[in-house]
This record gives C-alpha cells, structure tokens and sequence, in this order.
C-alpha cells in the first residue's frame, strides 16, 4: 500500500487537479502554489478531491484590489480584503503556500494608510474604508511570521514597521478615550461581530461612520473592549522584536506592551468567572462569554498555566465552546445563544475566522494533542462539504453561510499540513505529522493514508501516513521512518531535532534516522530533544481533558 501511495503522489498533476483558469493572476498564482511543490493525496475518501478544490477556489479570490498586484479577497459575498483576517490571519496562513501575494496583500494596507495613521479596515474595488477599525489578529505578528518564514526583503519590514508605528499613534489618540489604556469600541463592527449579544444596543458601526467617534447618546459606548486591547499588547510584542530587526531598541514597545496587558487584567478581566469582558461606560462587566477568550488566547496572554484554565473551564468543555463542530461564538449554556449557521452571525454558531486563529492560542503553549480534538471534526466535516462556508454548524458539521470564503478554505489547507503534512515555521523547522484524518462522521472515510508533498530551500520532501506506520523522503530516497502518533520536527536543511507526542496514548518505538534505529517513549505533548544519537525529554506538560458539564 505505501508504494502505491508513494506513486500516486509522485504522479500527482496539480495543473490537472486545478484547471479551468479564468483569468491571469490564476495562472501566476498557480505557478506559484507549483514552486512550493506542495500537493496531497489520499487512498480513499473524498477529502482529496476536497482539498483541490479549495485550491480552484482560492485562486478565484486572488485579484488585483485597489491596486495593480494581486491580492488576497476575503471571498464568497465579500468582495475585498478585511484587515481583520484577509490582511492578516488569512495572509498568515497563505504565506507558506503563496508568499508573493501574501505579501502584496500587507503591503496594500500601508500603501493606502490615512495621513492621520489610520489603516484602512478593508480594500476593496472602489477603494480603501475608513468607517470602523475591525481589528482581530495582530497585524506585526503576520508580518513578522511572514518575513523569518522567507527571510524576506527589510525595505518590506521598515515599511510595515512605519506603517504600524503610525497605527498605534492614532488607537492611542482616538480610542482611549477613557483613559485606561484599553482599546475601545465604539461599535458592534469594529470587532468583525456582527449580530452578537455582545453588542445588542449598540450600532454597527462608529458615529456618523467616522472611526475616531462615539454615539454620545448611548447609554453604554464606549466598551473597554478585551480582545481590542489584547490585539495591541501583542501588536507591541511583536513591533519590538521588529525594531530589533531594523537596528531599534524594541524596549519602549515593550514598555507599551505591559502597559496594555495590565489595563487588559485590571479593567477586562473577571477573577471569579476567569473569562474577560467587555466594561461598558458605567463601569460594568458585559457578562455575554463569547469568542473574545479565544481572540485573547490566540493574542499570547497568559502562561500556560492560565490557558490550561481556559481550557478545563471554557475552551474543552461541552456546555461552553466545545461543541461537536468547535468551537461556537458564544458559550452554548447562555440563553441568547444561537447555533443557527445560515446567516452571517456571531451569535453562537461555530466561524472558521475563529477556527484559523485557534492553532495559535493552542501551540503557544505546547497544546498539541488538544488541537488535534479541533482538526479532527472540522476535517471530517470538511470531506462532505459542497463549498466553502463561513460558518458552520456546531451539531452537524453542515457549512453554512455563503461560499467560497478564503479563511475556511485556507482552514482545511493549514488544517491538513498540521495533521498529516510537513509545516514550515518561522522559527526554521519543519513539521512532519504522523497522524491521518479519522472517520468521525457515521464511519465514512476521509483519507485514511496520506501522502503530502513539499520543497524547501531546493530539497524535495515526502511524507506517507499509513496504517503501518509514516515515513519521510528527502530528494526521492527514504530518510527518515517513525510509527504513528508523532510528529517529527526537523531544521529547514532536514537535520532531526525533536519529536512531539501527537496522541493522548503514549507512542513506544524506534525513529529510523541516517542508518540507526533510535528507541523512544513519548506521552502525549511531551517533546524529546534529539542528540548524540539519542532521545531525551526536555518538556512533559501533560494533557489538558475534555470535560462535560
């Protein structure tokens, strides 16, 4: 069986699995996706045929948008970029499949930057919006992915760098109005959360549609807003190590990071319920537990310690967000929550906006195996899906909302390497994932054996997944062979430096590695740092449970 997926990889057309390209920036992007030679394929099930066309269709919302370069569109009925995803998570996750048009999709956000400092919060035909910030995933720390995943060009960095510098300047002038050092909303918009009991009585968007104003007549704007606030804090994280980059002290970002984690736990945080909210202009907690925790989580709050509480609390648990299809948009024990999925809402039903954020907030600290609870169900709802959804549902796994949306689309991309790909990361390793999708939907298949492709710095890489075990090919000859259930972590040249737990058994064997058989025993999210021929444990945090109550 793994010779026959071995040659079904290797003869693996991209151009015949694509096709029907409509228009140049297809085929440029196309022949982009082929020099980073990745492809999959499957021994059964329909997750493959799936995955190509997500392919098709992420290359239909690759276009030219307020300029000349094409672009990454947010897809479906939202015809232009949105600096709360397409400009950035969405970018994030292209980066390692098409980084040309990631990174035209950043820099068209500072090309079009107001004179004031403030960022557009979508681009679109008709041109650049001001109307509200819309602000999620940290802009810098795309960036920042961006430039060490490809060792990109620093006139790109300083430019970002520039651009992002001014940005902090006017959320500081405009949205701090209260003078707590959070970030404010003035409006449901501002935070991509339409129709959620978060923001019930409070209009879509800023006064008069101007970004810098309130309603004074509310009763409760502006909000402290948490996941606002959270953004910056990272945002600054991130903006210092850039500085450090181009030659600055990354100290005085630092110094501003603090300062907004601090504000953040003073104003946003409860100690009782451990859950952040939003505090209205009355000094008053919004208690509405939504997907703002897992918005803060993804921005690199807290030690593990305080996200393992998350996740026993919150994030794990069937009665809160956990649910067959995670995770939902508000916690599904509050009577406002709503798991319908065929409209554009917040208000309970599981997004994949959510979904692409939530790899971060998990292996920030180690939660390998946890995440793994997510990829799988979304996977298996994936394989019986018709298009590409924005929402979907938390019971069925149905997709839901419109079609052809980019992020749930670069979600099953990203989902796929994650699980049973190799994954390059900005820290220089690459990750090979022993692990296959599982049939969790009525026993059908979806790709019990994988084969995933991908070049690297002119090396050609391999991975199989079988039912016997995986197994590693570098430049077509075999090189490294491990059972299921790890993930091997290499250098970017391919030289072994760690293997991962990726199960909640505890993995015993030998890794086959340049002509040796090496003898391991790993529990689940333990890591053992490979040297001198040998394993050793350098991290064994254990596994964080579902709970249901």
């Amino acid at each position: 069986m793994k010779e026959s997926l071995l040659k079904q990889l290797r003869e693996l057309s991209v151009d015949g699995k694509v096709g029907g390209l409509k228009k140049p920036s297809d085929q440029k992007s196309l022949e982009e996706w082929k020099q980073s030679g990745v492809r999959f394929t499957a021994s059964s099930g329909k997750l493959e045929q799936v995955y190509y066309a997500a392919v098709r269709n992420l290359l239909d919302c690759i276009v030219p948008t307020g300029g000349d370069e094409p672009v990454l569109q947010e897809g479906g009925v939202y015809l232009g970029c949105w600096l709360e995803s397409t400009g950035t998570i969405n970018a994030e996750l292209l980066s390692r499949f098409m980084p040309s048009v990631s990174e035209a999709t950043y820099r068209s956000f500072a090309v079009h930057q107001r004179e004031d400092g403030l960022l557009p919060y979508k681009l679109t035909g008709q041109g650049p919006s001001y109307r509200q910030i819309q602000l999620v995933t940290p802009l810098a720390r795309s960036v920042w992915n961006h430039y060490m995943l490809h060792a990109a060009d620093k006139n790109f960095l300083q430019t970002m760098y520039e651009a992002m510098a001014r940005y902090d300047e006017w959320l500081v002038a405009y949205r701090n109005t209260r003078g707590t050092g959070c970030v404010e909303a003035f409006s449901t918009f501002d935070t991509g959360h339409d129709l959620s009991p978060r923001f019930w009585h409070v209009p879509d968007t800023p006064h008069l549609g101007d970004a810098a104003r309130v309603n004074p007549d509310s009763p409760i704007l502006p909000f402290l807003a948490p996941d606002l606030t959270a953004n910056v804090y990272c945002q600054r994280i991130y903006m210092a190590r850039i500085a450090e980059e181009l030659g600055q002290s990354g100290e005085p970002w630092l110094a501003k990071g603090e300062d907004s984690l601090a504000s953040l736990f003073r104003y946003c945080f409860d100690e009782e319920d451990h859950f952040f909210y939003d505090r209205d202009r009355n000094d008053k907690l919004v208690r509405v537990q939504s997907d703002v925790l897992l918005r803060v989580m993804a921005c690199e709050v807290g030690d593990r310690a305080f996200f393992d509480t998350m996740l026993r609390r919150y994030l794990l648990n069937t009665s809160k967000f956990f649910a067959k299809y995670p995770f939902t948009s508000i916690s599904m024990d509050d009577p406002r929550f709503d798991p319908n999925s065929s409209y554009n809402s917040w208000g309970g039903t599981s997004n994949f906006l959510s979904l692409i954020r939530t790899p971060h907030a998990f292996e920030h600290h180690g939660r390998h195996v946890e995440l793994t609870w997510v990829l799988y169900p979304i996977l298996s709802s994936f394989a019986k899906a018709s298009r590409f959804a924005q929402t979907v549902s938390p019971w069925t796994g149905d997709e839901g909302y419109t079609e052809a949306y980019s992020p749930s689309i670069l979600c099953l991309l990203d989902y796929v390497e994650r699980l049973c790909g190799i994954l390059p990361t900005p820290e220089g390793e690459l990750w090979f994932t022993g692990l296959a999708p599982y049939a969790m939907d009525h026993g059908e298949e979806i790709a019990p054996e994988t084969g995933y492709g991908r070049r690297v710095d002119g090396d050609s890489y391999e991975l199989l997944n079988t039912r016997s075990g995986s197994e590693i090919y570098r430049n077509g000859e075999s090189y490294i062979r491990f059972p299921s259930g790890i993930r091997v972590v290499t250098g970017r040249d391919g030289g072994l430096r760690s293997i991962v737990g990726m199960s909640v058994r505890t993995v015993e064997g030998t890794l086959h590695y340049q002509g040796s058989d090496i003898a391991f025993r790993v529990k689940g999210n333990e890591v053992l740092a490979f040297g001198s021929g040998a394993f050793r444990s350098v991290s064994d945090i254990g596994i964080v449970h579902p709970a249901y109550r």
